[in-house]
C-alpha cells in the first residue's frame, strides 16, 4: 500500500518541482530524514516530509489550497498537520524576530491573525524551520553564503527551542 503521505506528495507533483539539491519530494524526504536523525517525535518527522504542502513564506509553491486541509489530514494524522500547517501559515518576517522568545508573537500569513504560541508548538516550529533550513544549506553553497549568518543568529537565539541532536548538526554546518 505504500505511505499515505509520500503517495499525496506524489499526487501532488512533487516529485517534478524543482528544488534545491533535486526536487521538492527529494528535499522534503531530506528533511524528514533529519528530523529522524535527531530523534523526532513521528508527527514531526511526518511534519517535516509534508511541510510544503501550503507552501511556505520562502518557498510560495503550493502543492494544495487550504481548502485541502482534511486530504492532507487524512495523509498525515491530525498532529502532523497542524505543525504542517504552523510552519507554512509563519510570516516570517513578523514572527522570526520573536520566535526565541516564550511570548513571542506569530502573525499567521493567510488569515493574519497574530497569536503566542505554545513551548511546544515554538519547539516543533523551530525544529522543522532547522531541518528545512539546514538541508538547503548543505545542498546549496550560495545559499549558505547568502544566509548562513542570518540563519546562524536565528538557530543561536532559538537554542532553547532546538534539541540538542539539532543545535550540535547547526553547529556542525554552521561553525
Amino acid at each position: 500500500m505504500g505511505d499515505p503521505a509520500i503517495s499525496l506528495l506524489i499526487d501532488c507533483g512533487a516529485g517534478k518541482i524543482d528544488h534545491p539539491g533535486g526536487t521538492l519530494l527529494s528535499h522534503l524526504k531530506r528533511v524528514s530524514a533529519l528530523l529522524d536523525g535527531w530523534g523526532a517525535r513521528p508527527a514531526l518527522r511526518t511534519a517535516g516530509l509534508g511541510h510544503a504542502f501550503y507552501g511556505t513564506d520562502g518557498f510560495a509553491a503550493a502543492l494544495v489550497g487550504l481548502a485541502d486541509r482534511d486530504r492532507v489530514r487524512a495523509a498525515l494524522g491530525e498532529e502532523a498537520e497542524a505543525i504542517v500547517y504552523r510552519y507554512a501559515a509563519c510570516d516570517r518576517k513578523f514572527s522570526y524576530p520573536g520566535l526565541a522568545d516564550a511570548d513571542g508573537p506569530f502573525r499567521d500569513r493567510f488569515t493574519g491573525v497574530v497569536d503566542v504560541p505554545d513551548a511546544g508548538q515554538r519547539r516543533d516550529l523551530v525544529e522543522l524551520t532547522a531541518a528545512n533550513e539546514l538541508d538547503l544549506l548543505i545542498v546549496n553553497p550560495a545559499m549558505r553564503a547568502k544566509y548562513g549568518e542570518a540563519l546562524d543568529r536565528l538557530f543561536t537565539r532559538c537554542r532553547p527551542y532546538l534539541s540538542d541532536s539539532a543545535w550540535l548538526a547547526t553547529r556542525r554546518l554552521m561553525g
